[in-house]
């Protein structure tokens, strides 16, 4: 079922039009859903022991090609600081509900950041939100986002890209943290001015916010529910490919992620 989208679209009509367009093609061609969201900690206890000293043993024994660390080689003095600075902070972060602020006190100074007609969005979606039918694979950085494909037609991640109506966006599905990393010392390379707004599991949002302090990127990190990883094993396995759970962001924060891309596109016509 296609319903055709109208100029100057709410978020709330948005949703309308996709619903009856999602739930048209669920009857075709139905998704292996999480039946059940489960209620598991975001965090076990024995995970959050010396969490960041944790992150920076990841991030060293797991950086394949040397990406990450040649990248820091760079400007060795410069991001050491940084990023002892930062892990002298108690928290790296700011989190209000299932959004993480980094670099930014609140939702306000994140939006006027984004009314900068200069200013990129880096929309970044963990690869475990795709569905377990996604047409480019899940533990992949690509993705059709097909408006006649049924999968991607209840798909939560073609959704929120097909709402996006900022032009100066670049879109990023992420397979590991290295790999996000990569794409953002890229960026900063080229000297744009960019804000995120990125999908990950809380455990991974608190991990390696010293290491985007480090960069001096700003953004906001969206929690994840369902199947997310919240053990140090478990992330292993997610970042080789063997994930075999979904994960969401739930109702009330997809409101509130939707209201931002609305109020931001609005501003920049301004």
């Amino acid at each position: 079922m296609k319903t055709k989208e109208t100029k100057n679209e709410t978020w709330e009509e948005f949703v309308e039009r996709w619903e009856m367009r999602s739930k048209g093609a669920a009857k075709t061609y139905p998704l292996k859903n999480t039946k059940k969201n489960p209620k598991i900690p975001h965090i076990t206890q024995e995970t959050k022991k010396n969490l960041r000293w944790k992150a920076f043993s990841y991030i060293l024994l797991h950086d394949q090609d040397w990406s990450i660390i040649s990248s820091i080689a760079k400007r060795p003095f410069f991001y050491t600081y940084r990023l002892l600075r930062s892990f002298f902070k108690k928290m790296p972060m700011r989190q209000e509900d299932d959004l993480f602020f980094y670099g930014f006190e609140n939702e306000e100074a994140f939006k006027r950041a984004l009314s900068d007609k200069d200013c990129s969005l880096v929309l970044g979606f963990s690869y475990c939100q795709k569905p377990l039918e996604c047409p480019s694979g899940r533990f992949t950085d690509q993705c059709i986002n097909s408006s006649d494909n049924p999968v991607c037609q209840q798909c939560p991640i073609s959704k929120m890209i097909s709402f996006q109506k900022r032009k100066n966006t670049k879109i990023i599905w992420i397979p590991t943290v290295h790999y996000i990393g990569k794409q953002m010392f890229s960026l900063i390379d080229e000297k744009k001015k960019f804000v995120f707004m990125i999908t990950a599991c809380e455990m991974t949002l608190k991990m390696f916010a010293d290491w985007g302090n480090m960069l001096g990127i700003k953004g906001i990190g969206l929690r994840l529910q369902g199947r997310i990883c919240n053990t140090m094993q478990a992330l292993v396995l997610s970042e080789k490919g063997i994930k075999p759970g979904l994960t969401i962001i739930s109702e009330e924060t997809e409101k509130r992620v939707f209201k931002i891309l609305e109020e931001s596109a609005m501003s920049i016509k301004k």
